[in-house]
């Protein structure tokens, strides 16, 4: 199960009431700078717009492809960790509005994360060190460190002791 925390909504959808649980200038805010960023070549400008406008947690060396978009609303509730990179066009949320709730979860990545091209990362997940995510993939539920996932829904494809004999094997040839 994700780690979110649920907030229920009456008289409506809870997107309708969006500007209750935010305000519309941190959207604002929030989508001008994300804008500036998914265009932006310069990972360090990029990630220092992330750090001090967003206030995302973004270890050193990480690189966000050209077109990812963090979540609009809550993007300090992103953390991702050393020398990792974010695949292109990639959407990584941190809330989820629902007709009768609306849930809110960090997203935490590790260090070496490898997360292919235009996939979306729920909220609550948490991504372990080292941790490949194949392209295309609906991350769902946690990933565990050193294993190779993908799919919609998203699956185990290598563990981790799968990968290590891989490359030995790799290596051995």
């Amino acid at each position: 199960m994700r780690k979110t925390k649920r907030y229920p909504v009456q008289n409506s959808n809870s997107l309708w009431q969006i500007y209750q649980t935010i305000s519309f200038f941190t959207v604002f805010k929030n989508t001008i700078v994300i804008i500036i960023g998914r265009y932006t070549p310069f990972m360090r400008l990029k990630n220092w717009m992330y750090r001090t406008f967003l206030h995302m947690k973004i270890g050193d060396k990480t690189a966000f492809a050209f077109m990812v978009v963090p979540d609009i609303m809550y993007p300090e509730k992103i953390t991702v960790g050393n020398n990792s990179i974010i695949g292109y066009n990639t959407t990584i949320l941190a809330h989820e509005y629902l007709i009768d709730e609306y849930r809110i979860g960090e997203v935490k990545i590790g260090d070496e994360v490898m997360i292919g091209a235009n996939s979306t990362i729920l909220p609550g997940i948490t991504i372990g060190n080292r941790a490949i995510v194949s392209a295309g993939t609906l991350v769902h539920k946690d990933v565990p460190p050193g294993v190779l996932v993908g799919g919609n829904p998203m699956r185990i494809i290598y563990t981790k002791d799968q990968m290590e004999k891989r490359k030995i094997g790799n290596k051995e040839e």
